[in-house]
C-alpha cells in the first residue's frame, strides 16, 4: 500500500470527479484517508512518513497541474488531509489526555472553594470575636477582614487566570480544527473557552461600553463557531481565527477599575 498510494489517491480523485464530487472538502478528505490507513505501518516522526505525506501531496498536484497557480485550493486541501491523516492517532491521545486535565481542574477547583470556605469561616469567627471588644478595637478588626476578605489583588490575579485559560483553550480548538482533531474535540475546547470566559467577565454594570461592545462580539463569535462546526462548514477555521483575535483583543483591555488604580499608582 505505502509504495501505491499516489496511485489510490489519483483513482479516488477520478471516481470523485466522475461522479462530480470533487470538491476542495472531498480532495481533504481523500487525501486524509489514504494517508491514514498506510501511515498507522510507521512510526511517528519518522523519514517514511514524511515521503508519505509527501507522495499524497504529490499525487493531488499531479491530478490538477493544468490549473497552473490557480491549483493552491486543491493544495492546501491535500495538506491539511494528509496532516489530518498522520495525526489522527495523536489526536486521539490528546483527547484523553485533555479529559484528564479537565478532571485535575475540577478537583483543583473543589479544592480551593474548600479552602475558600474555611478562610470565610475563619473570618467570621474573627468578626464574632470582635463584638465584644470596645468599639475601636472592633472597628479597626471590621475593618482588617473587610480588607482581607475584599482583596482587589486577589480579585485581580483571579480574573487573568480566567482570561488566560479561555484565550488558552481557544488557542487549543484553533490548533485541533487546523490539525486534524475531531468536531467533538473541538467543541469541547469551545465550551471550556466560554466556561473561562464567563469566570473572567464582571457585572456588565462596571464595564465600559466599548469593552461591553467587544464581549458581545466575543459572546456572538463563540456561538458562531458553535453553529459553524455543527453544520461541518469549512469555514470553521475562518470563525475560529477571528474569535481568537477577539479574545485577544478583549483581555488586553483594562476594567474602568484597572485603570483608575493605575492612574492613582502613578
Amino acid at each position: 500500500m505505502p509504495n501505491n498510494i499516489k496511485q489510490q489517491i489519483q483513482a479516488d480523485l477520478q471516481q470523485a470527479k466522475e461522479t462530480g464530487q470533487l470538491r476542495t472538502e472531498r480532495i481533504r478528505e481523500i487525501v486524509k484517508s489514504a494517508v491514514s490507513q498506510v501511515g498507522s505501518e510507521f512510526k511517528q516522526g519518522s523519514t517514511e512518513l514524511r515521503s508519505l505525506v509527501r507522495d499524497a501531496v504529490s499525487a493531488v498536484i499531479e491530478n490538477f497541474q493544468e490549473k497552473g497557480s490557480e491549483l493552491k485550493d486543491e493544495v492546501t486541501a491535500s495538506i491539511e488531509g494528509a496532516l489530518e491523516g498522520i495525526n489522527s492517532k495523536r489526536h486521539e491521545s490528546i483527547a484523553q489526555t485533555q479529559t484528564d486535565i479537565k478532571r485535575l481542574q475540577a478537583q483543583l477547583d473543589g479544592e480551593e472553594e474548600e479552602l475558600q470556605q474555611e478562610i470565610d469561616v475563619i473570618l467570621a469567627e474573627i468578626e464574632d470575636t470582635g463584638k465584644q471588644e470596645p468599639a475601636t478595637t472592633k472597628t479597626a478588626i471590621d475593618s482588617a477582614v473587610n480588607a482581607i476578605k475584599d482583596s482587589e489583588e486577589v480579585g485581580l490575579l483571579k480574573k487573568r487566570y480566567a482570561q488566560l485559560q479561555a484565550q488558552l483553550a481557544i488557542v487549543r480548538a484553533n490548533l485541533a480544527a487546523r490539525y486534524g482533531g475531531r468536531s467533538m474535540e473541538v467543541q469541547d475546547y469551545l465550551d471550556e473557552a466560554k466556561h473561562w470566559y464567563d469566570k473572567a467577565r464582571p457585572q456588565a454594570e462596571s464595564m465600559a461600553v466599548q469593552v461591553e461592545q467587544k464581549r458581545s462580539q466575543l459572546e456572538d463569535q463563540l456561538g458562531e463557531a458553535g453553529t459553524s462546526l455543527a453544520r461541518k462548514e469549512r469555514q470553521i477555521k475562518q470563525t475560529l481565527r477571528q474569535l481568537l483575535l477577539t479574545a485577544a483583543d478583549l483581555f488586553k483591555d483594562k476594567q474602568p477599575a484597572d485603570k483608575e488604580r493605575d492612574t492613582i499608582h502613578k
